[in-house]
């Protein structure tokens, strides 16, 4: 399918404020970004740098006042994400180098606290791919899915005591527990077409099979749309915005995502 993603953010800020920003989506196995408007307003000069894992950032300091991004992207993605119910589980020595990172706990992913848990949902369950499947399983039955109620970030443990969160608590929760059974997992943060309430989203991939597998809690399926903007250990990697300095104020922010038609050759 092809979609038309867009956000708008608007900020007011009462000093001069640097920000690296992570809005950029890449072409990839699962998307091919076609058209792309990316616009500052006011326009200031911005560097932009490709951070470790691959993301697209800009690197601006914003001027006193009110301040906006208005990125737009024409995307051509999966009617689904690839499942593969069996995938085999990658040994540790086999794993190719940059999955490595992902298998260690990170600031919100503690995976070295669900070691035993982790092990009691996948009893039974091959290694690989149906033991990912599982802990979407748990998590969807165990943890309420709350939109739109989760200012503070938190870690996986957190999350599994309270038993509520949003999608990116949900994916520290399956991330963790994927990577305490020594199965690489990565955050994911992007666009989901049919989001209801529409925002930007995320979700993780766990490694099997020799591939990365998309899996989202949230979500009763993998239909629909998605294009991922970014990639990394946990919700510290894969902020769309970093302001450094005195706090600035986020006056709005807009998530748009229509399916449209394929565009004429």
């Amino acid at each position: 399918m092809w979609l038309k993603a867009s956000c708008v953010l608007e900020f007011h800020t009462s000093v001069p404020t640097p920000f690296i920003l992570m809005l950029r989506p890449r072409s990839g196995e699962q998307q091919w970004i076609s058209r792309e408007d990316y616009v500052l307003s006011p326009s200031v000069p911005a560097v932009e740098f490709t951070d470790s894992f691959g993301n697209l950032c800009q690197r601006l300091v914003a001027p006193i006042g009110d301040f906006s991004l208005r990125t737009l992207v024409h995307v051509e993605t999966a009617d689904y994400s690839d499942i593969d119910p069996g995938a085999p589980f990658i040994e540790v020595p086999q794993l190719p180098g940059d999955t490595l990172p992902f298998l260690l706990p990170s600031r919100y992913c503690d995976s070295d606290r669900f070691t035993d848990m982790a092990a009691s949902i996948a009893k039974g369950y091959a290694p690989g791919y149906d033991q990912c499947a599982a802990i979407v399983d748990y998590i969807r039955r165990t943890i309420e899915y709350t939109p739109g109620h989760g200012q503070e970030t938190i870690s996986a443990s957190e999350v599994n005591q309270q038993g509520y969160g949003v999608c990116r608590d949900m994916a520290h929760l399956g991330i963790a527990c994927c990577r305490a059974l020594c199965i690489p997992a990565r955050m994911v943060v992007g666009y989901l077409e049919g989001l209801y309430p529409m925002d930007l989203h995320a979700w993780f991939e766990a490694y099997v099979g020799n591939r990365w597998y998309t899996f989202d809690p949230t979500q009763t399926d993998l239909k629909g749309g998605r294009v991922a903007i970014a990639f990394g250990r946990d919700a510290t990697d894969v902020a769309i915005y970093t302001q450094f300095g005195a706090p600035v104020e986020l006056l709005s922010m807009d998530v748009q995502v229509k399916q449209v038609p394929k565009p004429n050759d």
